[in-house]
């Protein structure tokens, strides 16, 4: 089962090769660029910035008197978007390789704060919000999305069915505790309002992650990148691959009675604004539910 094979993502070579923008990446991206102020003129921070979609996208669609700041610890990935900058000329693309709860960038200086599926990442989100609200201006807009409580749940469903089948019932509270330290919107909005911010909109959308069978998804680059480590964590460690191999025969039982492997994926894209000081932070908090529900009844 090569599958359970740890991925280094750390190599030079990892960088050059990782897709610009992982189509689980994209949606999220897509979703945040509809909702980011586009002014010339701004001084944006990408934090999380990768390989750089953001970065690139803000730095040419804002245009040159706009400054972008991408910031990520991640040397590889940082690497590949000096290379991008530097072949397509930007000269307001600033790059700082390092964690983002520490950023050395002047108090109140910044427009702008976006981050896509950062907060997901971060060893300590409270400690890189509340950075971000120090370097953010009065009135700076912070602009983040997150997937929700609830992702994947038809591959969790499985999970938990399997672990309980293999008579290993106690590692299903393990399972739920690693599924429910998702976000939610209310978790992200406390977040931010205990930072410094005040939440000012939310927009909800979901697609689909579409797979043949539990084999192909398992195989999966970026499952094997993102996720699959998370999912091994929870497994008993006497019978990793005992797990796994009961795991991935229940998903293609599932694709086989349905037709192929869908799973469902919420995300929120959030807005926020930096107050003045002693301004209220219970300023309006509007849900747009943009929530788009692809409910494809396929029948073979």
């Amino acid at each position: 089962m090569k599958y359970l094979d740890d991925i280094d993502s750390s190599t030079s070579e990892f960088g050059d090769l990782y897709d610009e923008l992982p189509l689980w990446s994209a949606a999220f991206g897509l979703l945040l660029l509809e909702h980011v102020p586009m002014k010339p003129g701004l001084t944006v921070l990408d934090i999380g910035a990768g390989t750089g979609f953001l970065t690139i996208e803000l730095a040419e669609r804002c245009g040159p008197t706009t400054s972008v700041i991408a910031v990520d610890p991640w040397k590889a990935a940082m690497d590949r978007l000096r290379r991008k900058v530097n072949q397509r000329g930007l000269k307001n693309v600033r790059l700082i390789e390092r964690d983002a709860a520490v950023l050395d960038l002047p108090d109140k200086s910044v427009d702008v704060i976006v981050s896509n599926l950062g907060v997901n990442n971060f060893d300590n989100p409270t400690a890189v919000l509340t950075e971000c609200c120090r370097v953010a201006k009065i009135g700076a807009t912070l602009v983040l999305t997150t997937n929700l409580l609830g992702h994947m749940s038809e591959f969790y469903d499985v999970y938990r069915a399997a672990l309980i089948e293999l008579g290993r019932p106690e590692h299903v509270d393990a399972l739920e505790i690693h599924i429910n330290r998702r976000a939610t919107v209310d978790s992200v909005h406390d977040m931010l309002a205990n930072t410094g911010f005040t939440p000012t909109q939310v927009a909800t959308q979901s697609f689909r992650m579409r797979f043949a069978d539990g084999s192909s998804f398992l195989r999966h680059s970026f499952i094997r990148l993102g996720f699959l480590p998370g999912w091994k964590s929870v497994a008993p460690p006497d019978s990793l691959q005992r797990t796994f191999e009961a795991l991935e025969q229940r998903l293609n039982e599932y694709a086989q009675a349905h037709g192929e492997l869908a799973l469902t994926v919420p995300m929120a894209c959030v807005v926020a604004r930096k107050p003045a000081r002693g301004e209220s932070h219970g300023a309006i908090f509007q849900i747009q539910d943009l929530v788009t529900r692809i409910a494809v009844a396929r029948k073979r």
